[in-house]
């Protein structure tokens, strides 16, 4: 692990590994298509994660994580598409990066999970006309 971890610092190194991933995908529509989706899915998640640090409440963070999720899911998807159709010349040398997908994928999943945990939902109280 990481001396003073920092997880946006590790998404943010996360993306410069999927850009030039995406500099070796053919030329080709489902190379473009593929490039394309990729770039935004693992962008977004960086980007997200990074408005949670600014959140404004406890939900307002888990929203935002709960994005970045959402977005680090996706990306783990094109990347196991990517690893099934051979686009890439030397395919052992994704598994690497795939790897680092499905760690990031538990990391949020965790983060999303504990701080709903740590701050329930807020239930009305009972209506006493009903009572």
């Amino acid at each position: 692990m990481r001396e003073n971890y920092d997880l946006l610092e590790r998404l943010i190194d996360y993306v410069v590994r999927v850009l030039k991933l995406c500099d070796v995908l053919p030329n080709t529509y489902a190379g473009q298509h593929i490039s394309s989706h990729l770039i935004r899915s693992s962008t977004s998640a960086a980007a997200n994660y990074g408005e949670s640090q600014g959140a404004e409440s406890r939900a307002d963070f888990v929203h935002k994580v709960s994005i970045a999720l959402k977005e680090m899911r996706e990306t783990h998807v094109w990347m196991r598409i990517i690893a099934k159709t051979n686009m890439v010349k030397k395919p052992e040398k994704l598994k690497p990066l795939l790897t680092e997908t499905e760690e990031l994928v538990t990391i949020l999943f965790a983060c999303v999970t504990s701080a709903k945990k740590n701050n329930p939902p807020k239930r009305n109280p009972p209506n006493p006309k009903e009572t």
